[in-house]
């Protein structure tokens, strides 16, 4: 997949294209379903599908204090994008320039003269160009001006609740510790990803050494717990090139934590480390790995001595097993 992070970088005469666009956050079900009826337009249209979508929510800049965690990192999000079959993504840096791009410049400049589009699907929540006044009508509009057609996808709605597919569902469900839920949302499951550091080697020492994942990671932390899971390792010097590529990767069968190792009070930061299955001499320092979580076992919990701790942890990792 092309990635272009400026206009400018985008070869001329790039289209025709059929353009996505969204935030994407978590590339969830939602997301697809646009996604792939991009991909089936741009098959009897002969042209590439294109994603454009932002390196950060655009909250992050009009209404910080209002913004949500996203649920994947910049890097985690074009991986995401490039396996739901997108040829390229546009990925725009969300500052006050772009605010202030009125809608009707917003179709002009990126739509029409950047990317050549022919057809242009959104959601039914869409909306663009200086203070949010572009609308699925307004697209529509531009679109018979400048020659594209548009699609307006509806929501993915679960049949029971009614309730629609979401970004802020799956953060509700991860806040919760239940993964189950979020990756059924997801369509997949959902992953942190990020460097393996040193830490306190304390897993090691107890017999279950640990990869912890640096603090500064990609993606959505479930709730404090115990997780069934894989490590995923896309080896060292990992950069987002890396990460991107499933072919060089490794996976391993994981008990994974997240929490502060509440029996000793010495971690001041929430900690995410994954014991890999029956391994004791693995080396992945300096590693780039993603962590995906398929179930959870437990909540985390403070134990009265090393003994009682050793003996859930083996628990633990027997019913790890069982999940996996």
């Amino acid at each position: 997949m092309n990635v272009f992070r400026e206009l400018s970088e985008v070869p001329s005469s790039f289209g025709p294209s059929v353009v996505a666009i969204g935030k994407f956050d978590g590339v969830h079900s939602g997301h697809r379903a646009v996604i792939d009826r991009a991909r089936v337009d741009a098959a009897s249209l002969g042209a590439r599908v294109v994603a454009v979508t932002f390196d950060r929510n655009p909250l992050a800049y009009l209404r910080p204090e209002l913004c949500p965690e996203e649920l994947v990192g910049v890097d985690q999000k074009l991986r995401l994008l490039a396996q739901a079959g997108v040829d390229a993504t546009l990925m725009l840096h969300f500052d006050e320039d772009l605010a202030t791009v009125a809608a009707e410049d917003f179709v002009a400049q990126i739509l029409v003269e950047a990317l050549g589009a022919v057809a242009v699907l959104v959601g039914s929540d869409f909306r663009f160009g200086h203070l949010g006044r572009g609308t699925p009508e307004l697209l529509r509009a531009s679109g018979k001006h400048h020659g594209f057609g548009v699609q307006v996808i509806d929501d993915v709605r679960a049949i029971d609740a009614g309730r629609r597919v979401s970004s802020t569902w799956i953060r509700e469900a991860l806040s919760e510790g239940d993964v189950e839920t979020a990756s059924r949302l997801l369509g997949r499951r959902h992953a942190v990803s990020g460097e393996v550091v040193h830490g306190q080697k304390r897993g090691r020492e107890l017999g279950f050494p640990t990869a912890n994942l640096a603090t500064d990671l990609n993606g959505f932390v479930p709730a404090e717990g115990v997780y069934a899971g894989w490590l995923v390792d896309h080896g060292a010097g990992g950069t987002a090139r890396r990460v991107a590529s499933a072919d060089r990767s490794v996976r391993y069968p994981a008990a994974i934590s997240i929490g502060t190792n509440p029996t000793f009070g010495d971690v001041v930061v929430r900690q995410v480390e994954a014991y890999v299955l029956d391994e004791t001499d693995l080396d992945l320092y300096g590693h780039e790995v993603s962590v995906e979580f398929v179930s959870h076992i437990r909540g985390m919990v403070t134990f009265d001595g090393i003994e009682p701790l050793i003996a859930q942890m083996s628990d633990d990792v027997e019913r790890v097993r069982a999940q996996l």
